[in-house]
């Protein structure tokens, strides 16, 4: 399919640069082919979602990836800036450097704002698109908390180019189940739960299973090809463990329906069930590329933010819910002044179940 087919203008007044508080006071706009459009509220899920369903979320905790410090090269230092965004073995991470031309192999790097410490490591590697290889002095869980503590959150470009990040972006830009240290981007429908409102869906006996997928910053490239056959994704670590299938399974098996708590949940349990049909255990790394045209085999609804225009994320979700409803979704969504991106509104989407009755 032609990208062009997924453009669409957004004003840039809707691009939400701070989450609404409380996180599930957010706008929720709900997406279904056979009925259309709703306007709800992300805490109405207690309502719209029913005994026996179960809702899969991503348990990826955000690292602040973004790093400042110096190149010394000799004599000769020169600020430097980094958004790591994969994590290549224990010492070493692939980042985009700022500005790159400064850099050059085995340049020694102390990483790192204000007194104390800085974090060292060596340039081990340079692309032509101010991607590089960093090799960190310390490895392991020790380096995960050296850049912990001398990292910042790592802002969505559209965010981070309005304004610097702050204190509360440490709390706002992580979900509140986040436990598995990896990611470099939040999975962003998460941020819109709370301790209250899981709360409420577990009573309700609305079951809760957690995925592993570590988000990359590769999830905010753009699509730079005409066609999307042409387009490669990148990869992310993620993993579905057996006892987490088990109880899918059941649930599946008993007539509950299966809500995907963001694309990187959706991508992850679609990846599991790719070889049969079936949802399986899963460990590794997946590229996955969804756009209209694929097969679903395991969501029946997906909740997510609202996503930029020409991107495989809007792909994704013109895949599941139909490239035409989502065009009436989002040019609704614009016109009634939802939110978008990260810090935005949320939709939940039905998929579409007029392909599969064809197969």
């Amino acid at each position: 399919m032609r990208v062009d087919e997924f453009d669409f203008e957004l004003p840039d007044s809707l691009i939400a640069l701070h989450p609404v508080e409380p996180r599930d006071a957010a706008r929720l706009l709900v997406v279904d082919p056979a009925t259309g459009l709703a306007d709800r509220h992300v805490r109405d899920l207690v309502d719209i979602l029913a005994p026996g369903d179960v809702l899969v979320v991503n348990d990826t905790r955000v690292l602040p990836a973004a790093l400042t410090g110096e190149r010394i090269r000799g004599e000769s230092r020169a600020a430097v800036s980094f958004n790591l965004h994969k994590r290549v073995d224990a010492h070493t991470w692939r980042a985009f450097a700022r500005p790159a031309k400064r850099l050059g192999l085995l340049d020694r790097l102390e990483l790192g704002e204000g007194e104390g410490p800085k974090l060292g490591a060596t340039l081990a590697g340079k692309g032509d698109t101010g991607e590089v290889t960093i090799e960190f002095d310390l490895g392991g869980a020790e380096l995960d908390e050296a850049i912990k503590a001398h990292g910042a959150m790592p802002l969505p470009p559209y965010i981070g180019s309005k304004r610097k990040p702050e204190a509360r972006d440490a709390v706002d830009y992580q979900t509140v189940y986040a436990a598995v240290d990896g990611a470099v981007a939040a999975p962003t429908a998460g941020l819109h739960f709370t301790e209250t409102l899981l709360q409420a869906l577990s009573d309700r006996s609305v079951g809760l299973e957690r995925v592993t997928l570590h988000v990359g910053a590769g999830t905010f490239l753009p699509v730079k090809v005409e066609d999307t056959a042409e387009h490669r994704m990148h990869a992310e670590w993620g993993e579905i463990t057996e006892a987490t299938v088990h109880r899918l399974n059941a649930r599946i098996a008993a007539g509950g329906r299966i809500i995907a708590v963001g694309t990187t949940s959706l991508r992850l349990l679609e990846t599991a069930a790719r070889a049969t049909g079936r949802l399986a255990p899963f460990s590794g790394e997946t590229d996955i590329f969804i756009t209209p045209g694929f097969r679903f085999r395991v969501a029946d609804m997906l909740m997510t933010n609202f996503h930029l225009p020409r991107s495989t994320l809007f792909m994704l979700v013109s895949a599941f819910s139909g490239l035409d409803t989502m065009r009436d979704a989002y040019r609704h969504a614009i016109e009634d002044g939802y939110r978008f991106y990260s810090y935005g509104d949320a939709s939940l989407l039905m998929r579409d179940r007029s392909r599969d009755e064809d197969e």
